[in-house]
């Protein structure tokens, strides 16, 4: 009897994606985000508000009063008011007015929590939502799967709101790179340099991924996230909304994640910080940064950077910002390692001749949603007792899988080989030794003779072949091998000669 095949039920954000995707129609993706992510929001902040609004209620008896907004600020829960509700949301989804009422309600949540002041989405109301789909996804969005998980309701929908986030900028490609860095690129970053204290800053942080990957690092190593304190500058005011919304959804206090226009080069929101690891994913190669107003600016310690392309301000903005013991990691275009433009080359070599630079990772193509070009990681640190007057040098090209034809992404255990190898070096650990293609600690005075290039390629070498190899021996081998190979072949065609030599036609 054939055995059933067993049935694989897919995770709930995937099914809410599919359920979700298709009631989008023939809105635009970048518009259709905020509708989603704006509900999931309000369907998170309605679950902490109801079950301690429930635990309030039994505590009447002793002066608690489940309708006073004060008790849920004491308990860093958001306070909704009645009309604002999900209970009487859901109640009202088949009403043709149900987008003003859910603009009104992020209205009402806004005057009661100032901390949300002009950051929830009132976009429910505009003609091209269809009240019927709106209904439908609220449906959606409160389907009591979310409520019988054993996960908490809670910390399900900030994971939900997360993968949605992912998803909206693969549908809107090149502008989605804009608010959203790949997962697999923000945890490499944040393995590499374990934020376990100390402030972390992101002076272009999108949509929060590097401040919530580090609050996940925390947790998954058993430290206190009350011991990292976080600060964030975004100029895109949209981008900074869903920052906020992101951060809230996983309790990250977001009182520091700053936004104006101008922006971290012309408007610095954090100018006095001294950050102990600093995490970016600035704009590549950006010519619109306002390069020829800050040809003095006190950051430029190492060279001003040429108004036509801002990858070398981004790194000196982040070194200006490390405390003593400060370390950081960014992602930049591969072309940095390189570029002797506009004097980038002499403050590629002021940054190694200073002892800055730890370690330069080689990442593979098509990481990235919004560009082609290829990328790479620096890790710059402040303090270097160790490995001093040494760079290492990690060549990840091959690493990696497709996940769709145009999309690759780092596993798991890519991003666990890259971070273990950077640890044992940089802690001079004995287990630690260079890898021909892979990696290789270089004196800094070796890459002075290369002219500072920066490329790993240029020192990790080839991968080995096979050791002790040794052509002369090969060769006879295989052509040993291809002679047993002939004989096998005329010995066969004698047997298939005689076989037909057998057959008898009348």
């Amino acid at each position: 009897m054939a055995k059933k095949k067993e049935i694989i039920e897919e995770p709930l954000e995937k099914r809410l994606w599919k359920a979700a995707d298709k009631l989008r129609k023939n809105i635009d993706a970048a518009e259709y985000k905020h509708v989603v992510l704006g509900l999931i929001f309000l369907r998170y902040i309605s679950v902490s508000f109801e079950r301690l609004y429930a635990e309030l209620l039994k505590q009447q008896a002793d002066g608690a009063d489940p309708e006073d907004r004060e008790e849920y600020l004491a308990e860093n829960v958001f306070y909704v008011p009645e009309s604002a509700r999900w209970s009487d949301l859901v109640a009202n989804a088949k009403n043709p007015q149900i987008g003003k009422l859910i603009d009104d309600a992020m209205d009402a949540i806004e005057r009661e929590n100032r901390s949300l002041k002009g950051v929830l989405p009132k976009v429910f109301s505009r003609p091209n939502l269809d009240p019927t789909s709106l209904g439908e996804l609220i449906d959606l969005i409160g389907n009591s799967t979310l409520e019988n998980t054993s996960t908490r309701s809670a910390d399900l929908l900030g994971h939900v709101f997360e993968y949605f986030l992912g998803e909206f900028a693969l549908a809107e490609g090149k502008k989605g790179g804009q608010f959203y860095t790949p997962r697999s690129v923000v945890e490499l970053l944040v393995e590499m340099l374990e934020p376990y204290q100390g402030r972390v800053l992101d002076p272009c942080c999108g949509s929060g991924g590097m401040f919530v990957q580090s609050d996940k690092f925390v947790r998954q190593h058993q430290g206190r996230v009350e011991d990292i304190s976080i600060y964030g500058q975004e100029s895109n005011q949209t981008t900074w909304r869903l920052c906020k919304m992101n951060l809230a959804i996983r309790g990250i206090d977001a009182s520091q994640v700053k936004w104006n226009t101008e922006g971290s080069f012309l408007n610095d929101a954090h100018k006095d910080v001294k950050a102990d690891y600093v995490i970016a994913n600035p704009p590549f190669n950006d010519s619109d940064w306002s390069g020829d107003q800050l040809r003095g600016d006190a950051r430029w310690q190492y060279g001003v950077p040429p108004a036509g392309n801002a990858n070398f301000a981004w790194i000196q903005h982040f070194v200006y910002h490390l405390a003593p013991n400060g370390q950081a990691g960014f992602v930049l275009a591969k072309g940095s390692l390189t570029s002797k433009t506009g004097g980038e080359g002499e403050i590629r070599r002021a940054l190694i001749d200073k002892g800055l630079i730890a370690c330069i990772v080689n990442l593979p193509a098509k990481l990235f949603l919004n560009t082609q070009i290829p990328a790479c990681l620096w890790f710059v640190s402040r303090n270097r007792a160790k490995r001093a007057g040494e760079i290492l040098f990690i060549d990840a090209r091959n690493m990696g899988h497709l996940i769709n034809r145009r999309t690759r992404e780092l596993t798991e255990d890519d991003i666990s080989t890259i971070a273990d190898t950077y640890h044992r070096w940089r802690d001079e650990s004995k287990d630690y030794a260079d890898v021909p293609g892979f990696c290789a600690s270089v004196a800094v005075s070796r890459v002075a003779e290369l002219d500072y290039v920066l490329t790993p390629g240029r020192y990790v070498g080839l991968p080995e072949e096979e050791d002790d190899f040794n052509f002369a021996e090969r060769f006879t081998a295989l052509r040993a091998e291809f002679e047993e190979q002939l004989k096998e072949e005329e010995r066969l065609n004698k047997v298939i000669l005689e076989n037909l030599n057998r057959i008898k036609i009348d």
